[in-house]
């Protein structure tokens, strides 16, 4: 039987305890959203901090289990059939730890299929535009001289703030009951913090959505798992 010992990460970042799950992260919005399921599911696991430079993230080591170089990823030692799984991509995470605990997915088949619905909105949306919005409006590209790129990912970022804004009157979560949904977007919704992009996308004018992501933030789970791994 495949023992963790099999996979070649675990030379690079050696278990301390090899029976629980094994996650490789950086606190990003991203890396979070698989800390803070590992938080609310009580699962036991061990976290190693994988730092987004090359000697990390583009290691062989961490190419042998993602060969996406992002994080974060996790080997699970009591995988499907009880052997040793390795899992990358944050949204295939949290919907295999809400399967493999019944938690935070939905009761019935129409919950789990909305709740896959908003996940994969911000997989899709949320991630992806937010992100290069981050990269125009504060990285390198906001010294770009042609500010069409930052413009078209400002006016984006509003307009799906707009659709969650709207669709959350009236609701505490996403879905109506907290899921993996909500430990999917809301990370994301913090970062325009992080990116100093909350004046220029009219944050203070969501109110639905400034309620919802304090109503995250208070949770002592999304706590936790917010600064696991801690970055230094």
């Amino acid at each position: 039987m495949p023992t963790l010992a099999d996979f070649p990460i675990t030379q690079k970042w050696p278990p301390s305890n090899p029976g629980v799950i094994q996650l490789y992260a950086f606190p990003t919005p991203n890396g979070v959203k698989a800390s803070i399921m590992l938080e609310e599911t009580g699962l036991a696991y061990e976290a190693h901090r994988v730092t987004l430079s090359d000697a990390d993230v583009k290691s062989p080591e961490f190419l042998s289990l993602n060969p996406n170089n992002k994080i974060p990823a996790i080997i699970d030692p009591d995988g499907p059939g009880g052997e040793p799984f390795g899992l990358w991509e944050s949204g295939a995470i949290l919907i295999y730890l809400a399967e493999k605990t019944g938690k935070f997915m939905g009761d019935t088949p129409d919950d789990k299929y909305l709740t896959q619905q908003w996940l994969m909105f911000q997989m899709g949306g949320i991630g992806p535009m937010f992100g290069q919005l981050g990269f125009f409006y504060k990285f390198a590209g906001s010294a770009y001289e042609d500010k069409r790129p930052q413009e078209r990912y400002i006016n984006e970022a509003k307009r799906l703030l707009a659709v969650l804004e709207n669709h959350m009157e009236g609701r505490d979560w996403v879905t109506g009951h907290y899921s993996i949904a909500d430990i999917a977007i809301a990370p994301w919704l913090r970062a325009l913090d992080f990116y100093g992009a909350r004046e220029v996308v009219d944050w203070a004018g969501h109110k639905n959505l400034v309620a919802y992501l304090d109503r995250f933030l208070d949770r002592p789970a999304v706590q936790k798992g917010l600064v696991t791994p801690p970055r230094d």
